[in-house]
């Protein structure tokens, strides 16, 4: 049931008109900033940006209906026909910006290549598009460029109706005593009146909505710590879960030198054991960032003594990537990057390895990563405790070589193009 018109606009309306209105003054000082999101501040600065902007959706449908149920205060009849009809369709056109803006930037999001996850301020996840997230490459792109040009368009459109509605105000305010427009949404104030109080609150505050668009700095993504890594179930060895009988003595006897000794030269199998971890290091301008791989196997036959028969393969689940910052994540997964879709796992297989010195070694072998086959070079120490060894092991790898990093990523003036990998791991013999 709508209400009847006053000469004013009704209190919940003109507390989200002002609302809206800062909210989009603001986000164009953040837009104006982002540069692309291709620093950590560039980055955080788009997510702000994206939170910004579904705040202004919500509060612009619920501005909507609720217009579409109070009906707004009628223009004054001293206004000619040409500026009340210009005032119905810059209104018209701010309600579509309003809504369109933000829908535009929500579907661009959906249909990125990368996949990164929507964190209103940080804290409230926000879905994608239902439907667009998962379509096929070719229909995502088309999307993704359909919105992002509409975004560009409304971005333009928005300039150019923000300053009509701002000129239209000031005009009918200054220059025309008897069309209390202002005074609609700003109840109280008198036309032709230079310097309101109402009118210098607004100038006031309008400037202090585009200072702290410029001095807002949200927290780039970091390096938070990890979590420990997931447990490795290992099956107990059977002479560990046999009961003993009753022929089986309580003490066993050390096995003589001489019958160890032939083991010695042959190569082993060993199991990786839990808290082993293969983890990488790099920077994004200048800010560490370090990580890990949360799910990887390897087949490991080694001996020192048999060097030439020893072999190690290692497959990794690209998509267990994890640094620290859920949204960086799963960026990590998109085509610019792993592109997990396509290449789920990476593959390390040595088949040579060399002596350096005491208990440090070189496994000579081939790394294949996003379809990119590429020889790698891995020191490592050895140490070996009856049957139980641990292995640490530091190389760099040139990530433009297998093609990591796509697209405005293939520079490395902000990510550089070398990333050290480490392992560190505990195995048991088998």
């Amino acid at each position: 049931m709508t209400s009847p018109a006053r000469d004013r606009y009704s209190a919940v309306a003109i507390v989200l008109h002002w609302l809206i209105a800062a909210a989009i003054v603001f986000q164009v000082i953040i837009a104006w900033r982002m540069g692309g999101g291709r620093t950590p501040e560039g980055f955080a600065l788009v997510q702000l940006h994206k939170s910004v902007g579904i705040t202004v959706l919500l509060l612009s449908l619920l501005r909507l209906a609720w217009r579409l149920t109070h009906k707004p205060p009628a223009l004054p009849a001293e206004m000619a026909g040409w500026e009340k009809l210009l005032a119905k369709v810059a209104h018209i056109g701010l309600y579509v910006i309003m809504i369109g803006l933000p829908i535009t930037g929500w579907i661009m999001v959906s249909a990125s290549r990368i996949q990164v996850p929507t964190l209103l301020y940080g804290a409230i996840p926000w879905p994608h598009v239902p439907g667009i997230a998962h379509l096929a490459a070719p229909a995502k792109s088309a999307w993704h460029g359909f919105a992002e040009e509409s975004h560009e368009i409304l971005a333009w459109a928005t300039y150019i109706l923000v300053a009509l509605h701002v000129a239209g105000a000031l005009k009918h305010q200054l220059f025309s005593k008897d069309e209390p427009i202002l005074a609609h949404m700003a109840p109280g104030t008198k036309p032709g009146a230079w310097f309101d109080p109402r009118v210098i609150v607004i100038a006031v505050a309008a400037l202090g909505v585009i200072g702290a668009g410029y001095a807002v700095r949200p927290a780039p993504p970091a390096s938070k710590p990890l979590p420990p890594p997931p447990p490795v179930v290992e099956e107990a060895p059977a002479e560990v879960a046999a009961a003993p009988t009753a022929e089986t003595p309580s003490t066993t006897t050390e096995p003589a030198p001489a019958t160890a000794e032939p083991a010695s030269t042959e190569p082993s199998v060993w199991k990786v054991a839990s808290g082993s971890t293969l983890s990488f290091a790099t920077s994004w301008s200048g800010s560490s960032i370090e990580g890990r791989f949360n799910r990887w196997t390897a087949d490991i036959l080694f001996g020192p003594e048999a060097l030439d028969r020893s072999k190690v393969s290692v497959s990794i689940d690209l998509a267990s990537a994890v640094s620290g910052d859920q949204q960086r994540d799963e960026s990590m997964q998109g085509e610019d990057w792993f592109d997990t879709a396509k290449h789920a796992k990476a593959t390390f297989t040595a088949t040579r390895f060399e002596k350096t010195g005491d208990n440090r070694y070189v496994a000579h072998g081939q790394l294949s990563l996003r379809g990119v086959t590429k020889p790698v070079r891995l020191p490592f120490t050895l140490k070996i405790e009856g049957d139980k060894a641990r292995v640490s092991g530091v190389t760099t790898l040139d990530r433009t070589a297998f093609g990591v990093g796509q697209g405005e990523w293939t520079s490395t003036d902000q990510i550089p193009a070398q990333v050290k990998v480490s392992i560190n791991l505990t195995a048991t013999r088998k």
